[in-house]
C-alpha cells in the first residue's frame, strides 16, 4: 500500500512545487530585465538632456563634442552602443563611430530592423521604451534596445537610442534560476521526508492490523493491536479489532471448553456402559455377532471421545511452547518407534534427507503430529509397500515429508482431507475417527507449523509438515 500511496503524494508535491517554481522563475527573469531597462532609460534621459543643446546639425560645436565624448566613455565603460539620431535618421553623435539605427542600413542590433527600429519609432512618437521583448538565458544573441525622445520646444527633435548586450543579465537570470532549482530540490527532499513520515504514520497501524489479522487467521487468537499511533480513525479501528478478536477468542474458547467438558463427562458413563456390555456378554454365547458389534461400536465411540478431548487440548497449544528442536532427530525417533508396526504389516518404513535440521517447534506436539501422519501412512499402505519420511531444511522452513504407497486421494478428497470427522468413502472399513489429521494440524499451528497434502507419484499420498527455522513472533 505504501508503494502506491507514496508515489501519488510525491507526484502531487512535485506538481505543486513546479506550479510555484515556473512563475517564480519567469518573474525573476522579468525583474532582472526590468532593472536593466530602468537603468537604460535613466542613461538615455541623461543623454537626451545633453542633446537638447545641440542645435546645428550641420555645424558641430562644443556641445556636440561633449555629447560625443560622453557617448564614447559610456561605450568604453559598459560596452553599450549608444547614439543620438535626428528625426530623419541622421547621426548627431554615436559610439562606436559609424553605428547607425538598426534596420537602417547599419550594423544591426541582434535582430536587424526589429527591436532597435521599434524603439526608435516609439521615441519619435514621444514615448520612452518601457517594455522591450523578454530576453531568456538561452538567447545568446539577445540584446535590449531602449530609446528616449529629445524634446525641444514641445516637439521631438531627436532620439537617443541604446543597444545593450545581455550577457551579464542572462548570467544573473541563470544564477537566479539555479537558486530557485536548488530551493525546489531542497523543498522536494523535505517533501519526500515528510511524505515518508506521513505514510509511515498513517500505514503503521494498518500494517499492525494486517499482522494481527494474519496471526488470528493462523490460529494465534491472543494476538492484539496496540493502538498507539496513526490517525484517530485507525486507532478506533484498532480498538474495534481488539474487541472483535476478544469476542472471537471467547466464543472459540467456549466451544473448546464445551467439547472438552462434553468429552470428559461422556467418557465416564460410556466406560460404565462398556463394562455392563462386557458383563452382559458373559451371559451370551462367545460367538455372538450382536455382542461383538455392540462392543466394537462402544470402543469406537470411546475413541471418538478421546480424540475430541485431544483436539480440544491441541487447540490450546501456544507458540510460547516452541523451542529450538532438531526436527531430523525427532523424525528419526518416531520412525524407529513405528518401524516394528510397519514390519508386522509388511510395509517398509525408511528415512531420507538431512540427518540434522533445527527448527522452532514444540517437541511433544511435533512428535504427536508425526505419530499421526506415520500411523496414517502405514495404515493405508498395502503389504509390500513402502513409506518414506524425508527431512529437508531450506529457506526459513524445515519440512518433513511423508510419502506412502497407498491408494491416495482424488483431487476432491485432497480439498477435504484434514477436516474434522471427514473420511474417504473408499476407506470406511479402516478404523479411525476422522479426527487424527485435524488434531495434527491444531498441534502444529500452535507453534507456527503447517500441514499440507499432495499426490504422490506414481501413487499414494504425500503429507508435508513444515516448521519455522526462525523463532516465532513473540517467542
Amino acid at each position: 500500500m505504501r508503494s502506491r500511496l507514496l508515489p501519488l503524494l510525491l507526484i502531487l508535491l512535485a506538481g505543486v512545487l513546479l506550479a510555484l517554481g515556473f512563475p517564480l522563475a519567469v518573474s525573476q527573469a522579468r525583474g532582472q530585465q526590468q532593472r536593466v531597462v530602468v537603468d537604460r532609460i535613466d542613461d538615455t534621459a541623461r543623454f537626451a538632456s545633453l542633446a537638447q543643446f545641440v542645435t546645428a546639425p550641420s555645424q558641430p560645436d562644443e556641445r556636440q563634442a561633449t555629447l560625443e565624448k560622453e557617448l564614447d566613455r559610456y561605450h568604453a565603460l559598459y560596452g553599450i552602443r549608444a547614439g543620438v539620431f535626428y528625426r530623419d535618421g541622421r547621426v548627431m553623435a554615436s559610439s562606436p563611430e559609424g553605428w547607425r539605427i538598426p534596420g537602417d542600413g547599419g550594423q544591426g542590433a541582434g535582430k536587424p530592423g526589429s527591436d532597435g527600429a521599434r524603439a526608435f519609432a516609439e521615441a519619435l512618437a514621444g514615448r520612452r521604451s518601457h517594455d522591450p521583448p523578454q530576453v531568456w538565458p538561452w538567447e545568446e544573441d539577445g540584446r535590449i534596445a531602449v530609446a528616449s525622445p529629445v524634446i525641444r520646444d514641445g516637439d521631438v527633435a531627436a532620439v537617443v537610442l541604446t543597444d545593450s548586450p545581455t550577457g551579464p543579465m542572462r548570467s544573473r537570470i541563470l544564477h537566479g534560476w539555479l537558486a530557485i532549482a536548488a530551493g525546489e530540490a531542497a523543498a522536494m527532499l523535505l517533501a519526500i521526508g515528510a511524505a515518508l513520515r506521513l505514510t509511515g504514520w498513517v500505514l503503521r497501524p494498518v500494517r499492525t492490523l494486517d499482522r494481527a489479522a494474519h496471526e488470528i487467521a493462523t490460529g494465534k487468537l491472543t494476538s492484539r493491536v496496540v493502538a498507539s499511533g496513526g490517525p484517530p480513525e485507525l486507532r478506533r479501528l484498532a480498538d474495534s479489532f481488539n474487541e472483535m478478536a476478544g469476542n472471537v477468542e471467547d466464543v472459540l474458547e467456549q466451544q473448546r471448553a464445551f467439547v472438552a467438558d462434553a468429552s470428559h463427562q461422556l467418557r465416564n458413563p460410556l466406560s460404565a456402559l462398556l463394562l455392563r456390555i462386557e458383563l452382559l456378554a458373559l451371559e451370551l454365547p462367545e460367538d455372538s455377532e450382536e455382542s461383538a458389534a455392540v462392543r466394537a461400536e462402544g470402543k469406537r465411540l470411546a475413541q471418538v471421545l478421546d480424540d475430541l478431548l485431544d483436539l480440544a487440548l491441541a487447540e490450546h497449544a501456544d507458540a510460547a511452547h516452541a523451542v529450538l528442536t532438531d526436527v531430523a532427530e525427532v523424525a528419526a525417533e518416531r520412525v524407529a518407534a513405528w518401524r516394528p508396526v510397519a514390519e508386522r504389516k509388511g510395509v517398509e518404513l525408511t528415512t531420507e534427507g538431512q540427518s540434522a535440521a533445527t527448527g522452532w517447534a514444540d517437541p511433544v506436539a511435533l512428535s504427536s503430529a508425526l505419530d499421526a501422519v506415520v500411523d496414517n501412512a502405514v495404515k493405508f499402505t498395502p503389504e509390500s509397500g513402502s513409506v518414506t519420511v524425508t527431512v529437508t531444511a531450506g529457506g526459513d522452513r524445515v519440512t518433513v515429508e511423508t510419502a506412502d504407497g497407498g491408494p491416495g486421494l482424488t483431487d476432491e478428497e485432497l480439498e477435504r482431507v484434514g477436516d474434522r470427522f471427514w473420511r474417504s468413502g473408499r476407506h470406511q472399513n479402516v478404523s479411525g475417527s476422522g479426527l487424527g489429521l485435524s488434531i495434527t494440524r491444531a498441534l502444529l499451528a500452535g507453534s507456527g507449523g503447517t500441514l499440507s497434502f499432495a499426490h504422490n507419484e506414481p501413487g499414494g499420498l504425500r503429507v508435508v509438515i513444515t516448521v519455522p527455522r526462525n523463532a516465532p513472533h513473540g517467542t
